[in-house]
């Protein structure tokens, strides 16, 4: 709802998707490896870090490179900034698939820092309750 609430919608519809994402994965299973907190922050980290440098490569190569088709250009940033996080999170363990989607969110849609401050606090906010909800929680199969 935070979320909602900050963001409209319709512009940042894959970024609440990726949240939503994790949400359920907090929430329904959350004894399993991807929700620990040090993945979830971990694997947000390394998504936005790899989303902001190839949305800012791609936005250089479209200023430079004038024969280049604009769809090409988001599937190639799109699949390295893709291919880079979940490569990170592999090696840094802190794997949670939902912030892949969060690396190409960046590329293909258009955000801003108030944005992804939004995203830490609405991530900070899911662990916080994950946390206080614990003694209740229990991994739906």
């Amino acid at each position: 709802m935070f979320i909602l609430l900050f963001l409209n919608l319709f512009v940042y519809t894959t970024i609440i998707a990726s949240l939503g994402a994790t949400t359920f994965i907090i929430f329904t299973m959350p004894s399993a490896y991807s929700a620990k907190t040090k993945n979830i922050l971990g694997g947000y980290t390394v998504g936005i870090i790899s989303g902001i440098i190839f949305n800012s490569m791609s936005l250089v190569l479209v200023d430079k490179i004038d024969m280049i088709n604009l769809s090409m250009l988001y599937m190639i940033t799109g699949a390295l900034s893709v291919g880079i996080t979940i490569f990170v999170m592999a090696i840094t363990n802190t794997e949670h698939p939902p912030a892949v989607g969060m690396a190409l969110s960046l590329i293909l849609t258009p955000w801003n820092y108030q944005s992804l401050l939004y995203v830490f606090i609405s991530i900070l906010l899911m662990i916080l309750v994950k946390r206080l909800l614990r003694r209740w929680l229990i991994d739906l199969q």
